[in-house]
C-alpha cells in the first residue's frame, strides 16, 4: 500500500462516520486522522480529500446518480457509496489525480472494504464516470 493509499482508506473512514454522524467536531477529526497515518505530511492530504467531498457531496451525488443506472445512492452499501464519492471527487475535482490512479485506488478500497461485488461494481460506476464528457473541472 502507498502512502497515499493510506491517506485515501482513513478518508474512506472519516466519510463513512460522516454518513452514520454529521456531528463530529473538526478537531477530533483532524485527532483520528494523526493518529492514524504514520507520516504526518500526508494529513493535509486525507484531510483535503475528506474536505473536498463534504464541499461537493451535492454534485458528487448527483453525478454518481445519473452514472450508477438502476441504482439509488441511499439503496447502495455504505462502503462502496463512500468509495465512489471518494474516486468521484478524484476524477472530478483533482486534476493532479492521473484518472487512472483515482480508479485503481477506488478499486483497491473496495476490494478491501466492501462486498465481494463492490470492487466490480465500483469499477463500472467510476470508469462510465470518467468517460462522460464533463468528468473533470
Amino acid at each position: 500500500m502507498t502512502r497515499r493509499s493510506r491517506a485515501r482508506e482513513v478518508a474512506l473512514q472519516l466519510l463513512f462516520q460522516r454518513d452514520l454522524n454529521r456531528r463530529i467536531d473538526r478537531d477530533v477529526l483532524e485527532r483520528f486522522v494523526r493518529e492514524r497515518l504514520r507520516d504526518q505530511t500526508l494529513v493535509p492530504f486525507c484531510l483535503a480529500l475528506y474536505d473536498g467531498v463534504t464541499a461537493q457531496r451535492e454534485d458528487i451525488d448527483r453525478r454518481l446518480a445519473e452514472t450508477a443506472e438502476n441504482w439509488r445512492l441511499a439503496r447502495m452499501p455504505a462502503v462502496d457509496r463512500n468509495v465512489l464519492r471518494l474516486g468521484a471527487y478524484e476524477l472530478m475535482h483533482t486534476p493532479e489525480t492521473p484518472p487512472n490512479v483515482a480508479l485503481n485506488e477506488s478499486i483497491e478500497l473496495a476490494r478491501r472494504y466492501g462486498s465481494a461485488d463492490s470492487p466490480a461494481f465500483v469499477n463500472g460506476v467510476l470508469d462510465r464516470l470518467r468517460q462522460s464528457p464533463t468528468s473533470v473541472e
